[in-house]
């Protein structure tokens, strides 16, 4: 009888709360690693959503996700249970994102400069570009200790205390940097302010 509740909480629940996740982890650790597929399938889209939003590139988002994801698996069993499964889950996925970010800034200095090495979101007339892209397009321009935490609180919706484990400092620096990512974002969208309206 008891083996049957466990079948039926398997599905992926309607609502996610901090003991599925723990109690999932804990049968992981316990040698159910059937259930690991069920934490992957219950976060996948948040970690792709993120990787996405961080490098802006959709060609590197299953790649990465699952880097995060062989990352946990490997982990998992040291998983302390002292903070929420989501909050290690996103710190490793800003982490795996930071990584490429350097490799790329490493290849680049590598490499020969470009003819169209112009202002990045500039070069369209906004007449004829997207909004949204204009806005993607301004968010890239933001330096990654402030676009991080500014897409993890907007987009993601993360509190400020998740954003601060997320990517390791106090509150208050976060606070302080999606503050200044929000002042960049509003000079740099200045000049499209009445295709915004």
């Amino acid at each position: 009888m008891n083996n049957k509740k466990n079948d039926e909480d398997l599905p992926l629940p309607q609502i996610l709360n901090l003991d599925d996740d723990f109690s999932l982890i804990k049968r992981f650790i316990e040698g159910d690693e059937s259930t690991f597929s069920i934490l992957v399938q219950r976060h996948k889209e948040k970690v792709r959503n993120i990787i996405y939003l961080t490098l802006s590139n959709h060609d590197l988002v299953d790649d990465i996700a699952q880097e995060v994801f062989l990352t946990v698996y490997k982990n998992l069993g040291r998983f302390r249970f002292e903070s929420q499964f989501t909050t290690w889950l996103y710190r490793i996925t800003v982490n795996k994102c930071k990584d490429h970010l350097r490799k790329m800034r490493i290849r680049h200095i590598f490499s020969p400069l470009k003819d169209n090495d112009e202002e990045p979101g500039y070069e369209q007339s906004p007449d004829d570009a997207d909004i949204k892209e204009i806005v993607h397009k301004a968010i890239e321009q933001l330096p990654d200790k402030l676009r991080i935490p500014l897409l993890l609180k907007d987009i993601e919706g993360l509190s400020y205390q998740e954003i601060a484990e997320s990517v390791q400092c106090e509150i208050g620096t976060v606070k302080s940097r999606i503050f200044r990512a929000r002042e960049g974002l509003k000079n740099l969208l200045k000049p499209y302010e009445q295709e915004l309206l």
